[in-house]
């Protein structure tokens, strides 16, 4: 009986430690990571942008709806392995520069991407072109803060979606920060 207290009493502290410490982090974070492909930026450009298509490429996603668009604002909902996520886009600069928002504030997390695209060198096997990727996100609940910085890290998400870009392009996955 004692162990099964002294266990259930260990929970507890460890539950109230992670609370603790996850209050104590901020909502807000940044997070940025570069890859570099052997592709055009257009081409690059155009396969961020095609949510339609994104279940094609990212495994994590299982499904797209696209939304009507409402006073000219682009946005669509993503069904997969984390969750229905609903996200706008707030600006698009052709080949250059898109900026994606989640829009749903009844999720635990928010925030930002700003996807950034810039050709760096031709080379013999065609334009050299960098994506950089920043994450302007807010974690509102205290145990997924926790988690958030100490267990996933703040970099998985763009790690794992730039990974998918590379496969795509059938290149190396070397993520920078």
């Amino acid at each position: 009986m004692r162990i099964a207290l002294g266990i259930v009493a260990l929970l507890v502290l460890l539950v109230v430690i992670v609370v603790g410490i996850g209050y104590a982090l901020p909502v807000k974070h940044r997070a940025t990571r570069v890859i570099t492909l052997q592709a055009p930026a257009d081409t690059i450009y155009g396969l961020i942008t095609n949510a339609a298509v994104f279940s094609e490429w990212r495994p994590r996603v299982k499904r797209v709806e696209q939304i009507p668009r409402q006073d000219g604002v682009v946005s669509y909902r993503e069904i997969g392995d984390d969750g229905n996520i609903l996200y706008v886009v707030d600006e698009a600069t052709s080949g250059k520069r898109h900026v994606t928002r989640i829009a749903d504030d009844k999720l635990p997390f928010g925030g930002k991407w700003t996807f950034e695209i810039t050709t760096t060198d031709v080379t013999p096997n065609g334009p050299s072109t960098q994506l950089r990727i920043t994450e302007d996100g807010e974690v509102y609940n205290p145990v997924f803060r926790f988690m958030s910085r100490f267990v996933f890290g703040h970099y998985a998400s763009i790690e794992t979606y730039l990974g998918d870009v590379a496969r795509k392009f059938g290149q190396p996955a070397t993520i920078l920060p």
